[in-house]
């Protein structure tokens, strides 16, 4: 094929509950259990543990307090809520018109990142997983819907076509990683990939790496040796929501998006992978 249409989508608010072994019908006397399966995907059975609790193992591991992963959080609202100010999404937001008895309305506007957020107000929530926990609801990445795509195609196609080329593949990796803590994936997936393509990780202008927790970013800024001026300075995950089918694509196209507006070369958006693997692609804005 010389053109793909990739991209992929997540309806995290509607997620059912389910009854498994109902289509059969249940024996005299068995209680059925009705599951909630956004619940259940947040859980892996082979490391047993939710993946707040591999967030957990990072931040105990790489000495990651509780206030470093509140002022990251903090961060990425300030961040995002600057970028919508701006109008740095408004390019790559495909408006949605929603209609009820009210009338139209127009959605095209993240609208789980908070302008408001304080240090203060973050402090203040309960740990998720134990009273000596760090991950909370403020420092870990929304829940939310989302939606993204992008085409895939040759130089030569889109020349022929008439396209706008916003960048270039250079090269990707994926990679395995223990599945207890399984947030660090983008780590060796970006080793990989700057080993594959030769280029070196401080030539990198931009990257985005999901941030599925504050601690789990933060864990990957460590381990790489990463310039945090130069990462998701439009907000992450946890600001603008963590659509699990939709983060691929989302994350390039912010990615492509920035390098183009701010005419610089290289970027790498990278992501964990639920289950222990990380996976990283190299891009290259054609006009800097």
């Amino acid at each position: 094929a010389t053109t793909v249409l990739a991209g992929g989508t997540e309806n995290m608010s509607q997620a059912p509950y389910v009854l498994y072994g109902a289509r059969n019908g249940f024996p005299l006397g068995m209680a059925p259990e009705m599951k909630d399966s956004l619940f259940a995907s947040l859980y892996d059975p082979i490391a047993e543990s939710f993946m707040a609790q591999t967030a957990e193992r990072i931040a105990r591991r790489l000495s990651i307090s509780r206030e470093d992963q509140d002022a990251y959080a903090l961060r990425s609202h300030q961040l995002g809520a600057a970028a919508v100010q701006e109008g740095r999404f408004a390019d790559e937001i495909a408006p949605v018109t929603l209609t009820s008895r009210r009338g139209e309305t127009i959605v095209d506007t993240d609208d789980h990142i908070r302008p408001d957020t304080t240090l203060e107000g973050l402090s203040k929530l309960r740990a998720a997983f134990g009273k000596d926990g760090t991950v909370t609801g403020g420092n870990a990445s929304g829940i939310v819907d989302g939606a993204a795509a992008l085409m895939v195609t040759t130089a030569d196609q889109a020349k022929a076509g008439g396209q706008k080329v916003m960048a270039h593949v250079r090269g990707w990796s994926y990679v395995g990683c223990d599945p207890k803590e399984m947030g660090i994936g983008p780590v060796p997936a970006i080793r990989k990939l700057m080993a594959d393509t030769g280029v070196k990780l401080e030539d990198v202008d931009r990257f985005e790496i999901n941030e599925a927790f504050s601690a789990q970013y933060l864990g990957c800024e460590k381990e790489l040796g990463l310039d945090r001026d130069k990462c998701n300075v439009n907000g992450g995950a946890v600001s603008l929501g963590h659509p699990l089918g939709a983060t691929g694509s989302r994350l390039l196209l912010t990615l492509a998006m920035e390098l183009g507006r701010s005419n610089l070369r290289y970027g790498v958006a990278s992501a964990c992978i639920g289950g222990g693997q990380g996976i990283a692609m190299l891009i290259e804005n054609p006009n800097a």
